[in-house]
């Protein structure tokens, strides 16, 4: 569910007009609906709520900061409790600014430097999700030199298949995450013995987009038997990250994906006599249906010969957004006043590839020059993930709440693309 509706004929985020909208952002840009990041954060916490630790703490809830790093975002979420999920120093960096307290917030991924790793100590973070022996032992050096203990969790790889795209399958043996199942104790007993390392659990995290709990299931049960063999080994564990990758709609018409609600239901059933904290790092699922982006169309070519494909060029690319190049992702595209009639039509954008396409040969919304266009669905990925490829500008953010709004993130200026560069002195 979102908060992006039809009113008169013409589509709204909550209470604001997106036509009005364009108008005084211009376009393209990306929307953000407050209401749709707060109903999905409540409603996966309302799923996880009959689920606590020994000590009775709530399952974390560590948001995804890759799925949407804006600052307004994080902090949206932030003040309904949300933690952070962090892959680089950077989001560290976005985490802390937006308000998230260093005891909610992970730090993930398979590469942190050391500069990363002192960073996260230094802020003094709930845990860091280490990915291999060879970063147990960085994590170690570094944290003695730094006087201080480092909590870290164990990334587990169980070699599932996901059943997701292979470019965001995490969990297979042939990926490049996590620690193979059959040398785990083995890296938990090394982390007991190193010294400013204090393991406190192990995550597991196999991919993004996931349709169907079963690789869930199947995943769950292998941390279940890894925590109760650690323990027999004399290993303490009190606590496991059970990572995110939930799935949302994004075609109409598609079968819906595991709600929350069995998403919980499965979590309560897989965990039960664990006596740990849970985590888990839910991204997508928060807000890939909260964001939209809205790009107006700059011409219709029709096709170069009877029968042949007509073509949509919008002002938005794959620059703006680049899951349909990358992945071959499907975005509902609609008219932000649709007149009821439809047309066939190749969306692209002005970029000079063949792969800045949306969706060929689609059935849509019929447009003309000047008309707006939303690709729905595009709050996880969209702005994230952006460049300025062809020196095209970052577009703005905008967060809605309500009637209000506000630009969240100004559209770059060419001027200060060209001021980040310098000129090599022997060209002056």
């Amino acid at each position: 569910m979102d908060h992006f509706t039809d009113r008169a004929g013409r589509l709204w985020a909550e209470d604001v007009d997106l036509t009005a909208l364009a108008a005084a952002v211009g376009t393209p840009f990306y929307c953000y609906s407050s209401a749709t990041l707060t109903r999905h954060f409540g409603v996966f916490r309302h799923a996880l709520s009959g689920i606590a630790s020994p000590d009775g703490e709530a399952p974390l809830i560590a948001y995804a900061v890759k799925a949407n790093p804006n600052l307004s975002v994080i902090a949206t979420l932030a003040r309904l409790g949300a933690g952070a999920d962090v892959v680089s120093g950077g989001e560290l960096a976005r985490a802390q600014a937006a308000g998230v307290p260093p005891e909610r917030i992970v730090f993930s991924g398979v590469g942190k430097t050391r500069d990363e790793m002192a960073a996260a100590l230094a802020a003094g973070i709930y845990q860091i999700n280490v990915e291999g022996e060879a970063e147990l032992f960085a994590l170690s050096e570094v944290a003695t030199a730094l006087g201080t203990t480092a909590p870290v969790a164990l990334r587990i790889n169980p070699g599932v298949d996901a059943k997701t795209h292979a470019k965001i399958s995490t969990g297979g043996f042939e990926n490049k995450f996590g620690i193979p199942l059959h040398r785990a104790a083995a890296a938990y007993a090394l982390a007991a013995s190193l010294p400013g390392v204090r393991p406190v659990g192990v995550t597991a995290h196999i991919g993004s987009q996931l349709t169907d709990l079963a690789p869930l299931e199947a995943t769950f049960a292998l941390l279940g038997t890894l925590v109760r063999s650690l323990r027999a080994g004399g290993l303490a564990v009190a606590r496991v990250d059970l990572g995110g990758g939930l799935g949302i709609p994004y075609r109409p018409g598609d079968p819906a994906p595991p709600t929350p609600a069995d998403y919980g239901a499965l979590v309560a059933r897989a965990t039960k006599g664990w006596d740990v904290r849970l985590l888990c790092e839910p991204g997508r699922l928060i807000v890939g249906n909260a964001g939209i982006l809205v790009s107006r169309v700059v011409t219709v070519k029709p096709g170069s010969h009877a029968g042949g494909r007509s073509f949509v060029v919008v002002d938005a690319a794959m620059n703006d957004l680049l899951r349909p190049s990358l992945y071959g992702a499907w975005h509902h595209i609609r008219a932000v006043a649709p007149s009821g009639d439809t047309m066939v039509a190749t969306v692209v954008g002005p970029v000079c590839e063949t792969g800045d396409t949306f969706a060929e040969d689609r059935t849509i919304d019929s447009v003309a020059t000047g008309d707006l266009v939303a690709f729905m669905s595009a709050g996880a990925y969209g702005a994230t993930m952006a460049s300025t490829y062809n020196s095209r500008p970052l577009v703005p953010e905008v967060l809605v709440d309500g009637a209000a709004w506000a630009v969240v993130r100004p559209r770059e200026e060419l001027a200060a693309q060209l001021a980040r560069e310098r000129f090599a002195p022997w060209l002056v």
